[in-house]
């Protein structure tokens, strides 16, 4: 093994093992802090949920920590073990054309990937979800969901890799351009379609009956400048006892989804604050703001790929035969991941701020902050979210501020009006 891929090797390890650091972190934390009621939570949470709070978390993690160890162990094997070669060189001798070599080379990975973490996910839906009653599914019903997945995933990703590699023969010099500008239109077009095509497949949507909520949820938003098109609820709870709540379309014209799970929870100024907050996501073009972000970050990564793959460095490096276009892509994604590791924190910390300005403005269009910490707290509680993260864990892996904060934040907007 030469010197630089050692050094591959040892980031990669370190990484990963700062990955496990940050989970021990928050599990020593949450023993510490785990048991005290937070103020914010006084009189709303006791010890016996606070208990099955921290065990949900500690388990999820545990349960989170073996399946990343195992998917580290495959990939190293994989990479550097010279299971890589043995399959580039397999997929090479099939002689098929280009863009066939790459929809099998790529899908056979995904199959593969899909069956060796099927017991995971079976164990954390049907062990740990049932466990703390969160699991609805049954049997037969995760079959079919898998099914349908599988097939689903095996269309998109050959659309995908079949117009990507086209690109990519059509224009050697400027593919890195168009593929990028591909993929940020074909995004957009699944955002689009999947609420009238895609979404219909898993679950049953039906127009909200509840005039009183519809009548409010339209109020809102038009005070907001939305068009909302329909109101619908979905029936998540075959599945999941969690909640939630989105908006999809593209434009001001949008359709409101609410899972029927949050309809038995919460009452309407409380599903009201759910969507103002969302609202705020799009006054505050949080979704354009994103995109642009990570559209820059994809435009230069796409860029620097193209400049890799032009030589032979990334298989000669790997020891990989076969110089293939395809295997080049796969040692380019495991070193992707290294590289951008860094970056977590940054663009969570984008998304937390995005959060918080979406919370201010539910508050002020709504002009009650009440039913906001409300729906915190249930939502908390509900859905055994950890009240005590690590600050240092929550920089790399929470999207949202900790919910102990987003109540404080809101307690102060309401304290200055």
């Amino acid at each position: 093994m030469n010197i630089y891929l050692i050094i591959i090797l040892i980031s990669y390890l370190a990484v990963t093992g700062f990955g496990y650091w940050l989970e021990y972190l928050n599990m020593a934390y949450l023993k510490r802090y785990g048991s005290v009621v937070p103020s914010e939570f006084q009189g709303q949470i006791d010890n016996e949920l606070l208990i099955k709070t921290q065990n949900y978390t500690i388990e999820n993690t545990k349960y989170g920590i073996v399946l990343s160890v195992f998917n580290s162990i495959i990939a190293l094997i994989f990479i550097f073990g010279g299971l890589l070669n043995i399959y580039n060189t397999w997929i090479e001798s099939l002689n098929l054309p280009f863009m066939a070599e790459g929809i099998i080379f790529f899908i056979t990975l995904y199959y593969v990937e899909s069956i060796i973490t099927m017991p995971f996910n079976l164990y954390q839906v049907f062990k740990i979800e049932r466990k703390y009653g969160f699991n609805n599914t049954n049997p037969k019903l995760w079959i079919t969901d898998f099914i349908k997945s599988i097939i689903l995933s095996t269309i998109i990703m050959g659309i995908i890799i079949a117009i990507g590699l086209f690109i990519v023969t059509e224009s050697p010099n400027f593919w890195w351009l168009w593929v990028w500008g591909f993929f940020l239109i074909f995004s957009m077009f699944i955002m689009y379609i999947s609420p009238y095509i895609i979404e219909p497949l898993f679950n049953k949507f039906t127009p909200i009956d509840d005039e009183s909520l519809v009548q409010g949820i339209n109020s809102l938003m038009k005070k907001v400048g939305i068009m909302v098109s329909r109101v619908f609820k979905i029936d998540a709870s075959k599945r999941t006892s969690h909640t939630n709540a989105y908006f999809t379309g593209i434009g001001k014209v949008k359709r409101i989804v609410l899972y029927d799970t949050l309809l038995k929870k919460m009452n309407i100024q409380e599903i009201l604050s759910v969507l103002a907050h969302e609202a705020g996501h799009w006054k505050k073009k949080h979704l354009l703001k994103s995109m642009i972000v990570i559209e820059g970050i994809g435009l230069i990564a796409f860029y620097v790929s193209f400049r890799l793959l032009k030589y032979d460095l990334l298989t000669e490096l790997f020891q990989i035969e076969k110089s293939t276009f395809f295997a080049k892509l796969v040692v380019l994604a495991f070193l992707g991941e290294i590289v951008m590791f860094p970056f977590t924190p940054f663009l969570n910390f984008l998304s937390r701020m995005h959060e918080k300005e979406a919370d201010r403005f539910a508050c002020e269009i709504t002009d009650d902050p009440e039913s906001m910490i409300s729906t915190l707290v249930k939502l908390s509680k509900d859905n055994l979210s950890n009240l005590h993260p690590h600050p240092v864990y929550a920089a790399f892996h929470y999207s949202h501020p900790p919910v102990i904060q987003r109540i404080k934040f809101i307690r102060d907007v309401l304290t200055k009006k």
